[in-house]
């Protein structure tokens, strides 16, 4: 790591064999992109990964199949040779049902949750006390948290603030604080990376102590899900801020290395002190959001989408219209809500959304068509 390169003063946090914050080198990290169940190609894609430079891959873990899979998938990391074994750390990824958490707490090194899913599971019961238990749990298996704040599945209850990210990330690690409890991240991302540098400033000034983890979700394909990465995470690492980081980058399965690629080539570029891309850039005129291959897409006809969705709106370029494509139930309404076009995808059918209001499910086949047309009237309407 390049010692000029001021970063900001946080506290050290080990998750498995990889330490963060602090003087710590930057830690790239990325997400499988296979099914959690599917043990043999998870655990393949888990080191590759690792191989290609990743010090964290996180899997996604919602049920107790998967619960019963990550544990396969960690006795054939048991296996390995032990420098290759050493560098394997494993993240999960909790979606409503927190309470997986205790099952597979044995088998990772860090467990993250999104506050806004605390809300799903069990509403009778404060999120506070979820927490407690989710922290808990944590420190019972020695395992560290990430608090992951998400624009597509935002805390309903704070909806209503200024910026409900910021609010959210401050409540949560107040209340870790008040229980005593120090050994996490927080994560604070939009697919916008304006949003991204504005929140992630204002979290490092009031919680400098608080190691930071750095992304744009749903980014989008490649090279501009890169550009728009750089644009957020190029300014913050120059001012100290980030400890870690990702490019979400919307690939298919066999190219899921390019994140960790991507995320590598970004910390050479600032430690080497060339910036690449300038504060402030947007996209200009049309703007296309699509979330990263990971295990929770539904179908994986949905990247070949959006890369397909790409070449069909090249003719709509200098219009200011932002179209989402998404891959999964998680962040797919949120995103898809804000949006002027919006596709969230499932195992079947398309959903097509605009502004917000569903206007029917259509096959994989159709669903590109039925786009263009709304694509079409809507650049009629601003003309």
């Amino acid at each position: 790591m390049n010692t000029s390169i001021k970063r900001n003063p946080t506290r050290e946090v080990r998750i498995g064999s990889v330490f963060i914050g602090a003087s710590h080198p930057i830690a790239v990290q990325t997400m499988c992109a296979t099914k959690t169940r599917d043990v043999d190609a998870t655990f393949r894609q888990i080191v590759e990964l690792t191989e290609a430079g990743a010090k964290l891959v996180r899997v996604a873990c919602d049920s107790q199949n998967d619960a019963e899979a990550l544990e396969a998938i960690s006795g054939k990391i048991r296996q390995l040779n032990p420098e290759l074994r050493e560098k394997i750390n494993l993240s999960v990824d909790l979606q409503e049902n927190y309470r997986i958490a205790e099952k597979i707490a044995p088998f990772v090194a860090k467990i993250r949750y999104n506050p806004g899913h605390l809300h799903h599971a069990e509403p009778e019961i404060p999120w506070r006390e979820k927490v407690r238990w989710l922290a808990e749990t944590a420190r019972k298996n020695d395992v560290a948290l990430r608090i992951g704040i998400n624009c597509g599945s935002i805390d309903p209850t704070k909806k209503a603030e200024e910026d409900p990210i910021f609010a959210s990330a401050l409540e949560h690690v107040e209340w870790l604080g008040e229980i005593g409890f120090d050994r996490f991240c927080v994560s604070m991302k939009d697919s916008n990376p304006e949003t991204v540098v504005r929140i992630n400033r204002l979290f490092a000034e009031r919680h400098p102590e608080v190691p930071i983890h750095l992304g744009v979700t749903e980014a989008g394909v490649p090279p501009i899900g890169i550009q728009k990465t750089r644009a957020a995470l190029e300014p913050l690492l120059f001012e100290g801020i980030g400890d870690t980081l990702r490019v979400s980058l919307t690939v298919p399965n066999e190219r899921k290395r390019e994140e960790v690629e991507a995320g590598l080539s970004l910390i050479r570029d600032v430690e080497a002190g060339r910036r690449t891309v300038t504060e402030g850039w947007k996209c200009a005129g049309l703007n296309i959001i699509s979330c990263p291959s990971c295990s929770r897409v539904e179908n994986g006809r949905f990247v070949e989408l959006a890369m397909k969705v790409h070449e069909m709106a090249r003719y709509a370029q200098e219009y200011p219209i932002t179209i989402a494509v998404m891959g999964c139930r998680v962040n797919g309404p949120g995103e898809t809500d804000h949006a002027d076009l919006g596709l969230w995808c499932g195992p079947n059918h398309v959903n097509l959304k605009r502004g917000g209001e569903l206007l029917g499910s259509f096959p994989y086949d159709e669903i590109l068509g039925k786009l263009k047309e709304q694509l079409d009237r809507l650049i009629a309407e601003r003309r």
